[in-house]
C-alpha cells in the first residue's frame, strides 16, 4: 500500500482530532468509535483504500474509569492467594525431593494464579439445584495451583498432596486434568495442547444445541477455556475460531495467559504476540479484551501528555519484555524508560524498588476482576482475553521471566527464603528447607467456604449422575435380523436404518446426535435432512436450490443432525461434547459420528485419545472401510489400520462387521452398556459400501457377535479335507465364495466363522493370561477364542480387510494351524476385483491358502496342492504388496 499524502491542511486535520476528542469527552469512547465508523464506511464507499487495522494500542482495553468496584476483601483474598502459590510451588519441590523423576511445574500458576483465585472466588458456579453450572477448561500446568487450593478448602488432603504424581498405589494426585483418573474432580482432559480449545469451542456450541432442543436451559452458563500464549501455535488452538463467532457463543469466553515465553524461551521475541492474537481474534469476529498493565501504570500513562510512553509500550517488542522481568528495577530505569528523555522524566524521581513494582495486568486483581466480568456480560460474539503475566512470577531468582523457569521443579534454600519473604509465608527458618505446606486459619477458610458456597459449591467437580436411559430391546431392530432375501445392501444402509429406528424412538430419539462431517449423501443419511433437520442457530435464511426435491438441506434452530462441513476435528469435538453431556449437563446425549475410516483415528487420533480419558460414551462409525472396498480412491482413502490404531485406547469397544444383524446387535449392546449399564467406554465400529445380500441372524449368534467370534456356516460331518474359514468385514463374503470354490474344485469342505473383533478377542485372551499368571493356584481361565476354535477341526484361514497385525493378536490363542490374510501397504485406485487380487485377499487366494495349510498336514496331496495353485492363478513371484 503506498504512503499516505502529506498532510496539505494541518488545520483542518486538528480540528478533526480536537472533534473527536470533545465527543470522547461528551458521550464517550463508544460514540466516537461509532462516529468513525460512520466516516470509515463512507470514506470507502466511495473509493478510497483504507487500510485496516486488526490490532488496537498496546494499552488495556478497558479504561480506568470503567474499571468495576472489586466485591470481595482484597487482603484477605491475597493472604490467601499467596499460601495458594506456596503450596502450589511446594507440592512440586516436596515431590522431586523424594526423586527428579516425578517432575512438575511451578512458573504457568505462579503467572496465572490471580486469575484462578478471582475465579474460584467469584465467577466460576458449580452445579446445582439452581444453576447447571460452568465449564472450565483448566491450563494443564498450573495443576498444582489448583490443588493446593482445593487442600486449602479441605477437599484434598496434605497426604494426598505429597502424592503429587504418585497414582499407582492410590491415594495420588494426577499430573495434569484427567477425568479417567480423578473422575469426581476434573471435567476435562486440557494437556494435549491445542485440544483444550478447539474442544472448548465445541462445547460451547453444543450447549447452545442441547438449549435450543430444550435438552437444557443453559441460562447464563459460560465455557471458560484457559491457555497459554505458546500453546496457541498449535494449529488446532485457532482452527475453529470463526465457527464460535458464526454461530454467536457468547457463552465461551478464552483466557490466554499471555506471559511472553513457551517452554524454551520468548513466543514472540522480535514481535508480539498480543498483538497477533488480537489481529487473528478480532479479525475472526470476536470480542477482544487486552489485559497488560497493573493499576502502577495507570499514574504514569496519565502523566504521559506527550504520548512517548505509548509509544514505547508499543515498539518494545516481547524478548525485551521478557529480559526487563528477569532483571531488576534499575535495569528496567535505563533499558526501558531510559529510551527516550520523556518517558526518563516519568520514572526520574521513583526508586529503582518502585518501578520494579510495576506489575502487569494479570498480576492485578482488580483489572481481572473487571475483565472478567466484562467477558461474562458481552453478548452477540464469544471473548478472548489476552491477559499480560510474567511466567515463574514471585520465583525470583529461581526462575522469574527466565528462559529456564518452565523446567524449573527445585528450589534451594535461599531461594525458598526468598519467595517465602516476597510473600510474607507464615512459615519458619528452621522449617523452610523442608517447604511445609500452609493451612489456612478460621478466618481464611471461612472466607473460602463463603465465596465458594455463593457460587454453588465445590468446584473443579465433575458430576456423573445422569439418569440411565430405557434402552429398546433387541427385537426393536427386527428388520435388520432378517435376512435382504435377493436385495443388496450394505452395512452402511442397514445402520442408517438403525439410526432411523432410534430417531423415531419416543423413549430415546430426542436424545440422539448423527454428526457427519460433509458426507452425508456418500453414507446415504440425506433422508436425515428432511426428516430431523440440520442444526443451525441462524435457521435457514435461504432457499436452497434443491428446495422442491423430497430430501431437501434443511437447516433449523431445533435440528438433530450436526453436519460439519469438512472437518473431522471440529466433528469429533462436537462428539465428545456430545459424549461427554450426562457428565457436563445432567443429559445423556447419544451422538453417532459416521465420516471415511480413513479419516479417524489416523487423523484425529489424540482427540479419540482425550475422548477415551474423558470417560465419554458414544459412537464412532468409521464409514467405506477396508483397504479394498473403497475401490477407486487410493492410497489416501482406502483404511487397512483404523482397528489397530482404535485397539490402542483401552476404553474403545471395536467391531467390523459383515452382516445387518451384526450391526444390530452391536449397536443394541453398546446402549445398553454404555447408556443402561452407564459404562464409560465407546464403540467404534466399521462399515462398508459394497452391496451384497444378508442373511437372517443364526440362532443363539448374540453372545458371539459381542465377545468378537461365532461359527456362522457349521459342516455336520466334516471329512479328512476340512478346513476353517474366518473373515469380517467385506472380506467375510470373499472367504465364503472361497468356501464355495473349495467344495466345487476339491471337495474340501468348510465352516464359516464371523470375526466381529479381533481386538476384543485379543484382550479377552491378555485377561485370560494375566488372571492365570496372578492366580496360578485356580481353576485356569480359558480364553473365549480358544473355547470357541477347539471345536474347530483342521486349519484355520484368517482373512480381513485389514492389516495382518489385526488378525494375528490371536495367534497365540487359536490350537492348531493358524494362517492370516490381510492389506498390509497402501492403498490404490481400482476395482475391488483387482485390489482384492493384488493384496491377496480375495476368494482364490483363500482358497490356496486353505489347500497349502490342508496340504502341509497330509490331508490333500502335492498333485491336488499344484492344481489349486494353478486354478487359482497363485503367482509365487508376485511382488510383496507391502513394498510396492
Amino acid at each position: 500500500m503506498k504512503d499516505l499524502e502529506p498532510d496539505i491542511d494541518p488545520v483542518e486535520s486538528q480540528e478533526w482530532q480536537d472533534a473527536i476528542e470533545d465527543v470522547i469527552e461528551r458521550d464517550g469512547a463508544n460514540r466516537a468509535h461509532f462516529l468513525l465508523d460512520k466516516a470509515v464506511q463512507k470514506a470507502r464507499a466511495a473509493g478510497a483504500t483504507l487500510p485496516f487495522s486488526a490490532t488496537t494500542p498496546y494499552q488495556n482495553t478497558i479504561p480506568v474509569d470503567d474499571q468495576y468496584a472489586f466485591p470481595g476483601d482484597p487482603e484477605m483474598e491475597w493472604r490467601i492467594r499467596t499460601i495458594n502459590r506456596w503450596n502450589a510451588m511446594a507440592t512440586v519441590v516436596r515431590r522431586n525431593k523424594v526423586s527428579s523423576e516425578y517432575g512438575g511445574h511451578i512458573a504457568s500458576f505462579a503467572s496465572s494464579a490471580v486469575m484462578y483465585d478471582v475465579g474460584l472466588n467469584h465467577f466460576w458456579r458449580s452445579k446445582s439445584a439452581i444453576h447447571g453450572g460452568d465449564l472450565v477448561f483448566f491450563q494443564g500446568h498450573v495443576i498444582p495451583g489448583i490443588y493446593a487450593r482445593s487442600f486449602m478448602e479441605g477437599r484434598i488432603t496434605e497426604e494426598q498432596l505429597e502424592n503429587f504424581r504418585s497414582e499407582v498405589d492410590g491415594g495420588g494426585l494426577s499430573s495434569y486434568p484427567h477425568p479417567w483418573l480423578m473422575p469426581d474432580y476434573w471435567q476435562f482432559p486440557t494437556v494435549s495442547m491445542g485440544l483444550g480449545p478447539l474442544m472448548a469451542i465445541y462445547q460451547a456450541r453444543f450447549m447452545k444445541y442441547m438449549h435450543n432442543r430444550g435438552h437444557i436451559d443453559m441460562a447464563d452458563r459460560k465455557v471458560w477455556c484457559f491457555l497459554g500464549d505458546g500453546e496457541m501455535d498449535e494449529p488446532e488452538s485457532r482452527g475453529a475460531i470463526d465457527l464460535a463467532v458464526r454461530e454467536g457463543l457468547d457463552n465461551l469466553i478464552f483466557v490466554i495467559n499471555c506471559n511472553l515465553q513457551r517452554l524454551d524461551g520468548p513466543v514472540r521475541g522480535n514481535g508480539k504476540i498480543v498483538q497477533e492474537l488480537e489481529g487473528d481474534f478480532r479479525g475472526a469476529g470476536w470480542n477482544v479484551i487486552k489485559l497488560l498493565w497493573g493499576k502502577g501504570w495507570d499514574q504514569l500513562l496519565e502523566k504521559d501528555t506527550s504520548g512517548r510512553l505509548r509509544q514505547l509500550m508499543d515498539e518494545t517488542v516481547d524478548g525485551d519484555y521478557q529480559t526487563f522481568k528477569s532483571k531488576d528495577g534499575a535495569y528496567i530505569r535505563e533499558h526501558f524508560f531510559g529510551k527516550y528523555p520523556e518517558t526518563a522524566a516519568l520514572v526520574e524521581d521513583w526508586t529503582d524498588d518502585q518501578i520494579w513494582a510495576l506489575r502487569r495486568g494479570g498480576h492485578d486483581p482488580e483489572k481481572v476482576y473487571t475483565a472478567f466480568k466484562r467477558a461474562t456480560e458481552n453478548e452477540g460474539t464469544p471473548t478472548c482475553l489476552l491477559v499480560k503475566t510474567v511466567k515463574g512470577y514471585g520465583m525470583g531468582s529461581a526462575g522469574e521471566g527466565q528462559n529456564t523457569t518452565h523446567q524449573q521443579k527445585k528450589l534451594a534454600e535461599d531461594q525458598l527464603r526468598a519467595f517465602r519473604d516476597r510473600f510474607q509465608i507464615p512459615v519458619s527458618d528452621e522449617d523452610l528447607p523442608n517447604a511445609p505446606f500452609v493451612s489456612l486459619n478460621n478466618a481464611q477458610k471461612a472466607y473460602l467456604a463463603d465465596r465458594r458456597k455463593a457460587l454453588g459449591g465445590e468446584f473443579p467437580k465433575r458430576d456423573s449422575s445422569a439418569p440411565a436411559l430405557e434402552i429398546p430391546e433387541l427385537s426393536k431392530f427386527e428388520a435388520q435380523l432378517k435376512g435382504t432375501g435377493d436385495r443388496e445392501i450394505s452395512t452402511t444402509m442397514a445402520f442408517v436404518r438403525i439410526l432411523t429406528t432410534l430417531l423415531r424412538d419416543k423413549g430415546m430419539g430426542k436424545n440422539v446426535v448423527p454428526i457427519v462431517p460433509d458426507e452425508s449423501r456418500t453414507f446415504g443419511m440425506e433422508g436425515l435432512f428432511r426428516s430431523v433437520g440440520i442444526y443451525n442457530p441462524s435457521g435457514q435464511n435461504y432457499t436452497p436450490e434443491d428446495a422442491d426435491q423430497m430430501m431437501f438441506y434443511k437447516e433449523t434452530t431445533n435440528g438433530q443432525v450436526l453436519q460439519e462441513g469438512i472437518n473431522e476435528a471440529g466433528a469429533m469435538a462436537d462428539w465428545i461434547a456430545a459424549a461427554t453431556a450426562y457428565s457436563n449437563h445432567g443429559v445423556p446425549m447419544i451422538p453417532f459420528f459416521i465420516y471415511y475410516s480413513m479419516f479417524g483415528f489416523q487423523r484425529i487420533g489424540d482427540l479419540a485419545w482425550a475422548a477415551g480419558d474423558s470417560r465419554a460414551r458414544g459412537f464412532m462409525l468409521g464409514g467405506t472401510a477396508g483397504r479394498t472396498t473403497l475401490n477407486g480412491e487410493g492410497l489416501q482413502h482406502e483404511d487397512g489400520h483404523s482397528h489397530i490404531l482404535a485397539g490402542t485406547i483401552p476404553n474403545c469397544i471395536t467391531y467390523d462387521p459383515t452382516f445387518s444383524y451384526e450391526v444390530a446387535v452391536i449397536i443394541q449392546n453398546g446402549l445398553q452398556r454404555m447408556y443402561g449399564d452407564q459404562e464409560d467406554i465407546y464403540f467404534y465400529l466399521t462399515l462398508m459400501n459394497e452391496n451384497y445380500t444378508h442373511p437372517d441372524m443364526p440362532m443363539g449368534a448374540e453372545e458371539g457377535i459381542i465377545k468378537g467370534l461365532y461359527r456362522f456356516q457349521e459342516t455336520k460331518k466334516p471329512g479328512k479335507k476340512h478346513v476353517n474359514l474366518m473373515g469380517s468385514g467385506t472380506i467375510l463374503v470373499q472367504a465364503m465364495k472361497a468356501a464355495e470354490l473349495l467344495k466345487k474344485d476339491f471337495g474340501v469342505t468348510s465352516d464359516i466363522w464371523s470375526a466381529t473383533s479381533f481386538n476384543e478377542l485379543a484382550r479377552d485372551g491378555q485377561d485370560a493370561a494375566r488372571t492365570n499368571r496372578l492366580d496360578p493356584l485356580a481353576e485356569e481361565r480359558v480364553p473365549y477364542v480358544t473355547a470357541q476354535l477347539s471345536k474347530a477341526k483342521g486349519p484355520i484361514i484368517a482373512a480381513t480387510d485389514y492389516m495382518k497385525n489385526y488378525a494375528e493378536q490371536i495367534r497365540a490363542l487359536v490350537p492348531g494351524r493358524y494362517t492370516v490374510l490381510g492389506t498390509d501397504g497402501y492403498g490404490r485406485s481400482d476395482s475391488r476385483v483387482n485390489l482384492r487380487r493384488f493384496f491377496e485377499v480375495d476368494a482364490n487366494h483363500i482358497a490356496a491358502a486353505a489347500m497349502v495349510d490342508l496340504y502341509r498336514e497330509g490331508a490333500v496331496t502335492k498333485a491336488e496342492l499344484e492344481k489349486a495353485l494353478k486354478t487359482y492363478e497363485i503367482d509365487g513371484d508376485k511382488p510383496n504388496p507391502r513394498l510396492v
